[in-house]
């Protein structure tokens, strides 16, 4: 139950960024583009993130964790082009810039949702 209640809010976040962001785009498919995309945001978030956040240790000491916005932004545009590549879901995201700043939105939305709905990370 709690890996899908994660699942929706994370798909909540991704619609309020494709929302608020011009640069990030969701041609068709509706819900189904947004659950998509955040399966594979999930399954990034749990695999690749933690081998970046591993290799890119110096860097995150050396901006004081600012480094790992980046991280978060690499792993959003990513799961972009896998769902857009490989699943036909037209999620696009057009620069580095709508990328970082989407990343920040599905952060920050999905702690809202979670402290709110009371899912304990």
């Amino acid at each position: 139950m709690r890996l899908i209640l994660r699942w929706i809010i994370t798909a909540l976040a991704l619609f309020v960024a494709a929302w608020v962001v011009p640069g990030i785009r969701v041609d068709g498919g509706g819900w189904v583009a947004y659950a998509a995309m955040a399966a594979v945001l999930g399954l990034l978030n749990a695999v690749v993130r933690p081998i970046l956040k591993l290799l890119s240790c110096p860097l995150i000491i050396l901006t004081l964790g600012l480094f790992v916005l980046v991280i978060n932004t690499v792993v959003l545009w990513l799961a972009a082009y896998l769902v857009n590549t490989y699943l036909g879901v037209n999620f696009r995201i057009e620069d580095f810039g709508s990328a970082f700043l989407g990343s920040l939105i599905v952060s920050v939305v999905s702690v809202v949702l979670s402290a709110v709905i009371g899912d304990k990370d």
